[in-house]
């Protein structure tokens, strides 16, 4: 039975949400939904905020455009970022091994379904596989750097 818990402390910048599924794919997949999404929704509630800040004036109408702004932002790069760590933790299962071959693999397909879901032709299609596949091995060797 899925279960859900919040941690956090003032002392650390880390918060951990854990969301319990039942399966350690579903859990993974959900974690990175629930994290990219949040930060998707702040970059725009704070775009926004600043552009109403600039601008001197907030109505319902602007607020209620922000909201859906968010919600459709935070869903869009939360199933991105989703099926990208399932793609990628089942990448590893399948190996049985962890290494920057599972990121470059997870990308490429994460790339190819986000592509193909939205109706692309085939040569976007292929870019966009590359492109996903390039961004998520640099963001691999950036991250054994540090």
């Amino acid at each position: 039975m899925p279960r859900g818990g919040l941690s956090g402390s003032f002392s650390t910048p880390r918060v951990d949400v854990l969301i319990d599924m039942g399966n350690p794919l579903l859990n993974i997949t959900v974690d990175g939904f629930l994290k990219i999404g949040a930060v998707a929704a702040t970059r725009v509630a704070a775009e926004d905020a600043y552009h109403a800040f600039k601008r001197g004036s907030l109505s319902g109408d602007k607020i209620e455009h922000s909201l859906k702004k968010m919600c459709k932002e935070g869903a869009y790069w939360g199933t991105v970022a989703g099926v990208y760590a399932g793609m990628e933790y089942g990448v590893e299962r399948i190996r049985g091994t962890r290494d920057w071959k599972n990121a470059m693999i997870g990308g490429a397909v994460t790339g190819l379904a986000i592509s193909l879901a939205s109706n692309n032709h085939k040569d976007k299609i292929v870019m966009d596989a590359i492109t996903g596949s390039a961004i998520a091995t640099a963001a691999e060797f950036i991250n054994y750097l540090t």
